[in-house]
């Protein structure tokens, strides 16, 4: 459990997606002047350096943020995004990719809270370093999961909820329509992302249906595959699925999903998805 290290994949395609959805969805909330809660369930590190040790292991960065760093001419429904990635890289040079809980930071508004937690070792006390100052912030080295029940519902009646293990435990797969069905009790009007990898379909799409299964209304999913669905080892795709999404985001999405398949897709073997799954 505790082995997983988001520096090793930090900025690829997946991050990117998801990412630009969490950006959309702060800057919709943001429309409104009362404050939210961001509760981020697995915040890793915070920020992670793309020319380390692990970065530089797997590469993934260069078919993912990096393709996004060399266009010319970026959608300007990504310029929130990329205005943050510039904050952490004011040089020409991409150096440092910001994770979830460091890209909330720069979005939310100081009546904004955040709370983040993260269980590894290592990772812990860079995440709690990052937010030292930040009176907004609480950083626990907590059970993310559990965090759903102990601090929902918040005194905030507006939320995002981002939902984003690793899926290294397989347990995963089961545990999130279980913590997902409590939260959404205790918490109904709360922005839910539950980010998903597809390296087994069947084994994602059990998950989805579970979810679909709940009860809940309301449920968009955005999907970016860079290839094809395969029985080799690695990710061929990833998701966001949404509950309650803001007004404009499905909109939003469909506009940026088919510039970001052709971005990211240099193969041009993959695909992509914007759909309601559960209606109103």
């Amino acid at each position: 459990m505790l082995s997983y290290r988001h520096s090793y994949h930090a900025g690829n395609h997946a991050d990117v997606l998801k990412h630009i959805v969490l950006t959309l969805s702060i800057n919709a909330l943001k429309e409104k002047e009362k404050p939210f809660l961001y509760l981020d369930t697995h915040s890793g590190a915070g920020r992670y350096l793309l020319k380390s040790e692990h970065s530089e292991k797997t590469g993934e960065y260069l078919s993912g943020i990096n393709l996004l760093w060399q266009q010319p001419n970026i959608p300007e429904l990504l310029n929130t995004y990329l205005s943050v990635i510039k904050r952490y890289n004011p040089f020409s040079e991409l150096k440092y990719y910001p994770g979830s809980p460091l890209i909330a930071k720069q979005l939310l508004r100081q009546q904004d809270k955040l709370n983040l937690t993260e269980l590894h070792p290592t990772d812990y006390p860079l995440l709690r370093q990052e937010f030292s100052k930040d009176k907004r912030a609480k950083v626990l080295r907590e059970d993310g999961f559990a965090q759903l029940k102990s601090k929902l519902p918040h005194e905030f009646r507006r939320g995002i909820i981002l939902i984003d293990p690793s899926y290294e435990i397989k347990n995963d797969y089961q545990i999130i329509p279980k913590a997902l069905f409590e939260a959404y009790k205790r918490f109904a009007t709360g922005v839910y992302l539950i980010w998903y990898p597809v390296v087994s379909r069947t084994q994602t799409q059990k998950m989805i249906d579970s979810i679909i299964k709940l009860g809940i209304r309301r449920i968009s999913q955005f999907e970016l595959a860079i290839k094809p669905d395969n029985n080799q080892k690695g990710m061929t795709a990833s998701g966001m699925l949404v509950i309650n999404p803001p007004w404009k985001l499905h909109e939003q999405m469909q506009t940026i999903l088919p510039w970001l398949k052709n971005t990211l897709d240099v193969e041009k073997t993959g695909s992509f998805i914007a759909q309601e799954l559960v209606s109103e």
